[in-house]
C-alpha cells in the first residue's frame, strides 16, 4: 500500500501529464471523496481515480507510460484503462455506474482542489453526490456516508443536481430522502421533483386505471 508521499508523488506527475497533453479529466472516487467532504486521504482508498471521456483513454493512458509509468492490463477494458507508478495505480474511468460519461457539462464544473500540495481538477461536489449515490453497493459501503458529508458541508447547486440525477433518479430519491431523515438540508422541492419523475419513470400500478 502507497504512503501518502508516494500517492502525491504519483497524483502530481499524472495530473501534470494529462494536462500537458490537453486531455480533459476530473478526479472521482476517493480524490473526490476528500476535497468535497471525507476529511483526510484514506490508505485503504490507494488508486488515483480520474474520469476521461471514451475517445481520449487511450491517449491517456499512453501519455502516462511517455512519463514513466507502466500499462496495466485489465478485463475491465470497456470501462477503465490503468497505469501505475512507484506502486500508485492510476485509474483512467470513462464509464461510471449508471452509464455517466465525462461530458461537456460535467467539464465544464470540474474545480481545482489541493490535495498535499497538488491542484487537482475535481469533479464538482454535485457530480460527486450522484455518482457516489449511483456506485454505492456491498463492495462499497463508504460511498453512502461521503454523499451525504458533501450534503452536509456544501452549498449544492440543486437544479444541476437534479438534471444528473437522470442516470439513477431512484437512487439519488432514496439518498436524498435518507438525507432529510438526518436533518440534513436538502430542499422538499427537490425531493418531491425526484419522486414525480421515479413515479413516471415506473408507471402506473398493476390494476390501475
Amino acid at each position: 500500500m502507497p504512503d501518502l508521499r508516494r500517492f502525491a508523488d504519483a497524483l502530481d506527475r499524472a495530473v501534470k501529464t494529462l494536462a500537458a497533453h490537453d486531455v480533459p479529466f476530473g478526479a472521482i472516487g476517493g480524490l473526490a471523496a476528500v476535497a468535497w467532504g471525507r476529511p483526510k486521504w484514506d490508505p485503504a482508498s490507494a488508486d488515483i481515480d480520474l474520469m476521461v471521456r471514451p475517445q481520449d483513454a487511450e491517449a491517456a493512458q499512453a501519455a502516462l507510460v511517455e512519463e514513466g509509468f507502466d500499462a496495466v492490463s485489465t478485463t475491465e477494458e470497456h470501462w477503465l484503462r490503468k497505469a501505475v507508478r512507484d506502486g500508485v495505480g492510476v485509474d483512467l474511468i470513462f464509464r461510471a455506474a449508471g452509464d455517466v460519461y465525462l461530458d461537456d457539462e460535467m467539464i465544464e464544473r470540474v474545480v481545482e482542489r489541493d490535495f498535499e500540495g497538488v491542484a487537482v481538477p475535481v469533479v464538482s461536489a454535485e457530480d460527486t453526490v450522484v455518482m457516489k449515490a449511483l456506485a454505492f453497493g456491498e463492495q462499497t459501503p463508504t460511498y453512502w456516508a461521503e454523499a451525504l458529508s458533501i450534503i452536509a458541508r456544501h452549498d449544492l447547486d440543486w437544479d444541476y443536481l437534479l438534471r444528473r440525477s437522470r442516470h439513477g433518479v431512484h437512487r439519488v430519491l432514496s439518498l436524498l430522502v435518507y438525507a432529510q431523515s438526518q436533518d440534513l438540508a436538502v430542499p422538499a422541492a427537490a425531493v418531491r421533483t425526484l419522486f414525480a419523475v421515479a413515479q413516471e419513470d415506473h408507471g402506473p400500478d398493476e390494476g390501475g386505471e
